[in-house]
């Protein structure tokens, strides 16, 4: 039967794990497959498992209850293997790498920053800071513009607009990059210009958190930082 796989963990990780449950329904229970330096928490993996709440939930829980009494290597939802001796062979090929990876992680949790600017604020700033901006957003106010005007603002604006907000993401992840022992920059989306994840240690975490707010002070109202964590280290796995 196939083997859900939700975490895995060194010999000296107490694997506690009474009182939760894994996906499923009704829920399965969990079990450990060991391997040399290694055990992996699993469980049966139910037939048709979908991302719905009460099994996304499940998985979060199992990975807190390890996290809070060791580090872990959390695995993101959905992860299953063939059988048991799939998951031995896995922790015996890889065993290097997950165990180096184990003491990266080590003390850590991942806390995820979302940074997004007012565009009418920032189209505000690119009218008041660029006179070719000015000039021609002028002309087709009048309606004095030529018709590749409009183009012309257009792309002039959307060259301004990624060139600011490249520095503003740069200048934050800088300013948090002391406090983090690792980080990760994915593609933002929709009105973000900052999407990053930071792998921080227990001993920088007040600084990495005082540091982020102070950040989203200093910029103003006109941004909105979006802080999610601690979380399992999911991102540097």
């Amino acid at each position: 039967m196939a083997v859900y796989v939700y975490a895995i963990a060194g010999k000296k990780h107490p694997l506690r794990l009474d009182g939760v449950t894994g996906v499923g329904e009704p829920p399965s229970s969990l079990r450990t497959v060991t391997e040399g330096p290694l055990s992996a928490v699993v469980s049966d993996a139910p037939d048709g498992l979908r991302p719905k709440r009460r099994d996304l939930t499940a998985h979060q829980e199992v990975q807190n209850r390890l996290m809070a009494d060791g580090t872990v290597l959390p695995l993101r939802f959905g992860l299953t293997a063939e059988n048991d001796e799939a998951v031995r062979a896995a922790l015996v090929a890889r065993a290097t790498e997950y165990v180096d990876r184990l003491q990266v992680l080590e003390g850590c949790t991942e806390y995820h920053l979302k940074v997004a600017q007012d565009e009418e604020a920032l189209l505000r700033q690119i009218l008041e800071d660029s006179s070719e901006a000015r000039e021609l957003n002028d002309e087709i106010r009048s309606g004095a513009a030529g018709p590749d005007t409009p183009l012309v603002l257009g792309e002039l604006v959307a060259r301004e607009v990624q060139a600011r907000q490249d520095a503003l993401a740069t200048g934050v992840v800088e300013a948090l990059r002391p406090f983090a022992r690792d980080q990760d920059i994915s593609q933002p989306t929709g009105s973000d210009f900052l999407s990053a994840s930071f792998l921080v240690a227990e001993d920088q975490e007040e600084s990495f958190l005082t540091t982020e707010l102070s950040l989203a002070n200093q910029m103003g109202d006109e941004f909105e930082f979006r802080l999610n964590g601690p979380l399992p280290p999911y991102s540097f796995v």
